[in-house]
């Protein structure tokens, strides 16, 4: 059982051990310890990084009660090794595990609802909770994860006997044999946990909701804590100044200047469509006396094809609208009047001028690769 420093110190960022075990495995090397300062990827947190003796660590996990750290170079069994933990990842990731801590107690404490997921990702802290939740209540639980934070109460990890335990009421997402370690913050969560955790939770800086969706009967909420959380506002603020700089607005204006410019995008969107539409309309008049139509129209949009193609199939057979599309070919909806078979046809056309589509007997859309408008009306005379 290799001894893990980081249970009882999570600031121990160095440290030496032993070499106990070194194997060549999947293109690096799995090295055991006698002890280990480096945390391995459990509970929804991820591995520390860092060094050991001239060896990068890239990865640690557990396995059966052993550290295995992944290194790219091997270590002498038997060799006396210092490690040395990556402490802005340690830090970043205790700030995201003692925040999800804070997030899940006080939502437990409001609602009742059990943490049954948790994962610190790349991008979030995610958690998932057995009941419902919408953003007003998330961000609700946020301001109170905040004043916990800024209260800066202590976090104390321990093992407490099971006589002790069996009276403790804490959280756990499973139940557990042997020694359970207890992460407690006093009036905010008391929760079963492997994972490293900051001392204080001032040390956290923050806690900022990023969403709220329905996830299995309950909700996910995703979060970022300390640091994390800082980029990301950052990142966001400067979206917003480019914005209000490109809309000549005030920062406070963005929203409402962007709800506007929305509102005249789909009124000139809805002029243009219905321009398009007349223009369609017009092309199609050299088309009426045909029983398989065929018009090509470079000013409707692709999305309106099926109601051209309906609309020019009025007293028709079959009726094909084309719309250029960039880079070459076309988008195209194919309609059939009754007794006629526009997934029949479609095929047939497909296959002739290289294209993928389908649909049902009536109407039929896709793309075709090749064809000008002369040839693809006469292919579609000849299917009559």
């Amino acid at each position: 059982m290799t001894q893990r420093i980081y249970e009882q110190d999570p600031d121990c960022l160095a440290f030496t051990a032993t070499v106990l075990a070194c194997e060549e495995k999947d293109g690096g090397y799995d090295v055991i310890l006698d002890r280990t300062a480096f945390f391995p990827e459990g509970g929804g947190q991820g591995a520390d990084h860092g060094t050991l003796g001239g060896a990068a660590v890239t990865d640690a996990h557990d396995a059966g009660g052993e550290v295995r750290h992944r290194t790219d170079q091997p270590l002498c069994v038997g060799a006396t090794v210092e490690g040395r933990v990556d402490g802005a990842r340690r830090l970043e990731m205790s700030q995201q595990h003692s925040g999800e801590h804070i997030f899940s107690g006080l939502t437990h404490k409001i609602f009742g609802y059990d943490n049954v997921g948790f994962h610190i990702g790349a991008d979030a802290v995610t958690m998932d909770f057995n009941g419902p939740m919408t953003l007003e209540d998330a961000l609700r639980v946020e301001w109170l994860a905040n004043e916990a934070i800024w209260a800066d109460l202590p976090v104390h990890a321990f093992v407490p006997p099971r006589e002790e335990l069996e009276k403790l009421a804490y959280r756990s997402k499973k139940a557990i044999d042997g020694d359970v370690r207890i992460v407690q913050i006093e009036g905010v969560d008391t929760c079963a946990c492997c994972g490293t955790h900051v001392k204080t939770t001032g040390r956290i800086g923050q806690i900022k909701v990023l969403g709220v969706q329905k996830y299995k009967g309950g909700v996910r909420v995703s979060i970022l804590c300390g640091g994390r959380a800082l980029r990301q506002e950052n990142e966001a603020q400067e979206q917003v100044r480019r914005a209000s700089a490109a809309m000549s607005v005030q920062r406070h204006e963005v929203a409402g200047a962007t709800e506007k410019l929305l509102a005249e995008r789909d009124a000139l969107r809805a002029a243009n469509d219905a321009l398009g539409m007349r223009l369609f309309d017009l092309l199609a008049e050299r088309e009426k006396e045909s029983a398989a139509r065929t018009v090509a129209c470079d000013a409707l949009p692709a999305a309106l094809a099926r109601k051209a193609a309906g609309r020019l199939c009025d007293g028709a057979r079959l009726a094909l609208a084309l719309i250029p599309r960039e880079g070459g070919g076309w988008s195209f909806a194919l309609a059939a009047g009754e007794g006629d078979n526009a997934q029949a046809a479609c095929k047939a056309l497909c296959a002739q001028f290289g294209g993928r589509g389908g649909g049902p007997k009536d109407m039929a859309q896709g793309v075709l690769a090749g064809g000008t408008e002369a040839e693809l009306r006469i292919a579609l005379q000849a299917l009559l």
